[in-house]
């Protein structure tokens, strides 16, 4: 059970991961809070824009916290449900179509955040955030 709640939450944390670099083709573009905040003053990131991504990263969180709580109610189902002996297919590739759309709902989600960041940031801070990212910076 451990195991499959490991597994869900690593894939809840796998577009914010991947947005910070790897094979990410998109991760070039976008740029996590963690990085954002973490370089502030060296970007020049003034209070409003602080504020504005406090902000957006708040309204994200709960959603977040509700959908990761989701994804293990229904991990927990397909665990169950591949204790069956014999399996039901027809129902736990149901129960895969329901785990998929909380995962398609949480990227989504992470994605649009991203895009908010973005568009909160000035060209010259996201050209200093890419040049930091290149250097292997988080």
């Amino acid at each position: 059970m451990k195991v499959v709640r490991g597994i869900c939450l690593a894939l809840l944390l796998q577009g914010l991961a991947l947005a910070q670099g790897g094979d990410d083709p998109f991760a070039a573009y976008l740029y996590p809070p963690e990085r954002v905040m973490g370089h502030a003053m060296e970007i020049g990131l003034d209070d409003a824009q602080k504020a504005a991504i406090k902000s957006e990263v708040m309204k994200v969180q709960g959603r977040f916290t509700d959908l990761q709580f989701e994804l293990q109610g229904e991990s927990e189902k397909m665990v169950r449900l591949l204790q069956e002996k014999p399996v039901d297919e027809a129902r736990v590739l149901a129960e895969v179509d329901r785990i998929l759309a909380i995962e398609k709902d949480v990227k989504k989600m992470q994605v649009a955040l991203l895009v908010r960041i973005k568009n909160v940031l000035t060209p010259a801070q996201q050209a200093k955030l890419t040049e930091i990212q290149k250097a292997g910076g988080k």
